[in-house]
């Protein structure tokens, strides 16, 4: 199956960057690919956090869920809609949800991130508690006979998420992600190669990439990695589609030649 990350540099303009995501499908789905996936944010990169409460939307109504269930219509492919925001249970709080459509535009699964960013160097600071619920389970779904396992951006440094998703084994981890070009430059790659091989999977990593309009730059590199640890394919900065083959075939050939999943004691 091809699948394909779509790389943005996202806006505080949600139309805008709407019309970008749903461009970057539409590239995609041309050259083939069967599952397409956003980065995190893909909607807005505000000027402050609390943006997010502006545009925040109900579970299963609202104009950006209907655009993404509509474009997954129009090309016929498993759509991971990067993330949005969702209406949270705590007040002034707002859910970062990933949604995943199928090719009939019928959402399919739902992951609200777990682990919530701060980072502070003196020169950069953010914290997404001030705006975010955390979410609490581990979600993963079926498409084309693949499954998936959900994880976004900072869950990347917490490898017992992804052994959570690994019983049964998932054959694709997924990370949309906005790593700032700090954290980016130092751990990205580092951290989504250790997680395909200790995990013996492909990752579909979607970032964010480019200088923001709100001032903030983010790393980029959306690449997709084979469960050798091997990168596939990936883009530095700017827009674009990353695309990527992936197989059952390859995945047993890892897991026979290095059973090393049969060989867990914990």
């Amino acid at each position: 199956m091809k699948i394909a990350a779509l790389q943005m540099v996202s806006t505080p303009d949600v139309d805008r960057n709407l019309a970008d995501a749903v461009q970057l499908i539409a590239q995609a789905a041309a050259a083939g690919a069967k599952l397409v996936a956003l980065p995190e944010y893909f909607c807005l990169m505000g000027r402050r956090d609390e943006d997010k409460l502006t545009h925040a939307e109900a579970e299963g109504s609202g104009p950006l869920q209907q655009a993404l269930a509509q474009a997954a219509r129009d090309h016929g492919v498993w759509l991971i809609g990067g993330t949005l925001p969702l209406h949270a249970e705590v007040p002034n709080r707002v859910r970062n949800t990933t949604l995943v459509w199928n090719p009939q535009g019928q959402q399919v699964a739902r992951y609200d991130k777990i682990h919530l960013f701060a980072f502070d160097n003196g020169r950069e600071s953010y914290d997404e508690g001030r705006v975010l619920e955390a979410g609490t389970q581990a979600q993963a779904f079926e498409a084309e006979g693949f499954r998936l396992g959900l994880s976004i951006c900072y869950d990347l440094r917490f490898p017992e998420h992804f052994r959570s998703l690994m019983n049964p084994p998932c054959d694709v981890l997924v990370v949309p992600a906005a790593f700032t070009y700090t954290t980016g430059q130092a751990h990205w790659e580092l951290l989504l190669r250790a997680r395909a091989v200790e995990n013996q999977c492909y990752v579909l990593a979607i970032g964010q990439g480019g200088q923001h309009d709100n001032g903030r730059r983010t790393w980029g590199q959306s690449m997709v990695i084979d469960p050798w640890g091997q990168i596939l394919a990936q883009q530095a900065e700017g827009p674009g589609v990353v695309l990527a083959d992936i197989s059952h075939e390859r995945i047993a050939e890892v897991r026979t030649q290095l059973p090393a999943l049969k060989h867990r004691r914990c």
